[in-house]
């Protein structure tokens, strides 16, 4: 076979992919919910609990509603995991990068837009009144959130002259990166349905959100992409900080440090916050959210 097969087969299904990337999205999932706990003052789950949360809900036995088809029922979370396993093996991380060609940013964009597209479609195929709300408030949320995520993006690729992501990580920081991040992170607290943009899943109005009617492997399996979902979107934040770094081994660390920075900052504007109403979401991205895309445009274009 191939070495480039070989390597790509790696980034798949080992680093950045699919273990190596559930891995750290599970500590990235602890530290947040930890952290949550230590500012509210509870003790916080032990450092295995997103590990045995997953492993516990494979072991239980699926329930399918009554009227809802089970080929639905099981390939959307299929979808879904396959989607975001694909697009954390694109991201240029440190030892990673086997997959890169011109253009791959587009391809990444996609990738990372199915989980939200599949939740709105998981929703509404349960035929539960209570997904069914989840599922439009995430419609309406992807629709503001993608304003500073893709200006972000895009406006950086129009400074570096390419759509390759490997390009992104060797770039040299700048005021236009530091504002690009910025976005991306204003963009993460609704992609990763936290307060104040936890309005999708919101326990206390509609019970558990678009997830509801979902349990045994099919819950797991979301519950997976929502692990490698963190990894991919807290890394590729962290991936526009490395470019004045050379050895392979403290771009890992610097990665590393990063991510788990901007999940500890998530996790204390989640506890200093209460739940917006969508509209009031809505309205913030495309008021502050417009802003960053312009302020991200003009720093792109400028320097």
């Amino acid at each position: 076979m191939d070495n480039w097969w070989l390597r790509a087969l790696f980034s798949i299904f080992i680093w950045p992919g699919l273990l190596c990337g559930a891995l750290f999205g599970w500590l990235l999932l602890w530290i947040n919910r930890k952290s949550l706990a230590q500012l509210q003052g509870r003790q916080g789950p032990p450092f295995f609990q997103p590990f045995f949360d997953f492993w516990k809900l494979i072991g239980k036995k699926t329930i399918i509603p009554v009227g809802v088809s089970w080929a639905i029922f099981y390939s959307l979370p299929i979808i879904s995991l396959f989607s975001i396993v694909f697009a954390l093996a694109i991201l240029p991380v440190p030892w990673g990068g086997a997959i890169s060609f011109e253009g791959d940013l587009v391809l990444f964009i996609y990738l990372l837009e199915m989980p939200a597209l599949i939740d709105i479609l998981a929703g509404y195929a349960t035929r539960s009144v209570y997904a069914q709300v989840g599922s439009t408030r995430e419609a309406l949320l992807t629709i503001a959130y993608n304003l500073p995520f893709l200006s972000g993006l895009i406006a950086l690729a129009l400074r570096l002259k390419t759509f390759q992501l490997s390009v992104f990580t060797s770039a040299p920081i700048s005021i236009a990166t530091v504002i690009t991040a910025l976005a991306l992170f204003i963009a993460l607290l609704a992609q990763l349905k936290v307060n104040p943009f936890s309005i999708p899943n919101a326990e206390q109005e509609i019970v558990a959100g678009i997830h509801v009617e979902y349990n045994g492997l099919p819950l797991a399996l979301f519950e997976l992409a929502h692990a490698l979902e963190v990894s991919t979107l807290a890394g590729l934040i962290a991936i526009l900080f490395l470019g004045a770094i050379t050895a392979p081994w403290l771009k890992l660390v610097i990665f590393i440090f990063i991510s788990i920075l901007i999940i500890v900052l998530v996790s204390i504007i989640g506890a200093g916050t209460a739940r917006l109403k969508v509209q009031h979401a809505f309205r913030f991205y495309w008021t502050w959210g417009l802003i960053a895309a312009v302020l991200v445009f003009m720093a792109s274009l400028a320097l």
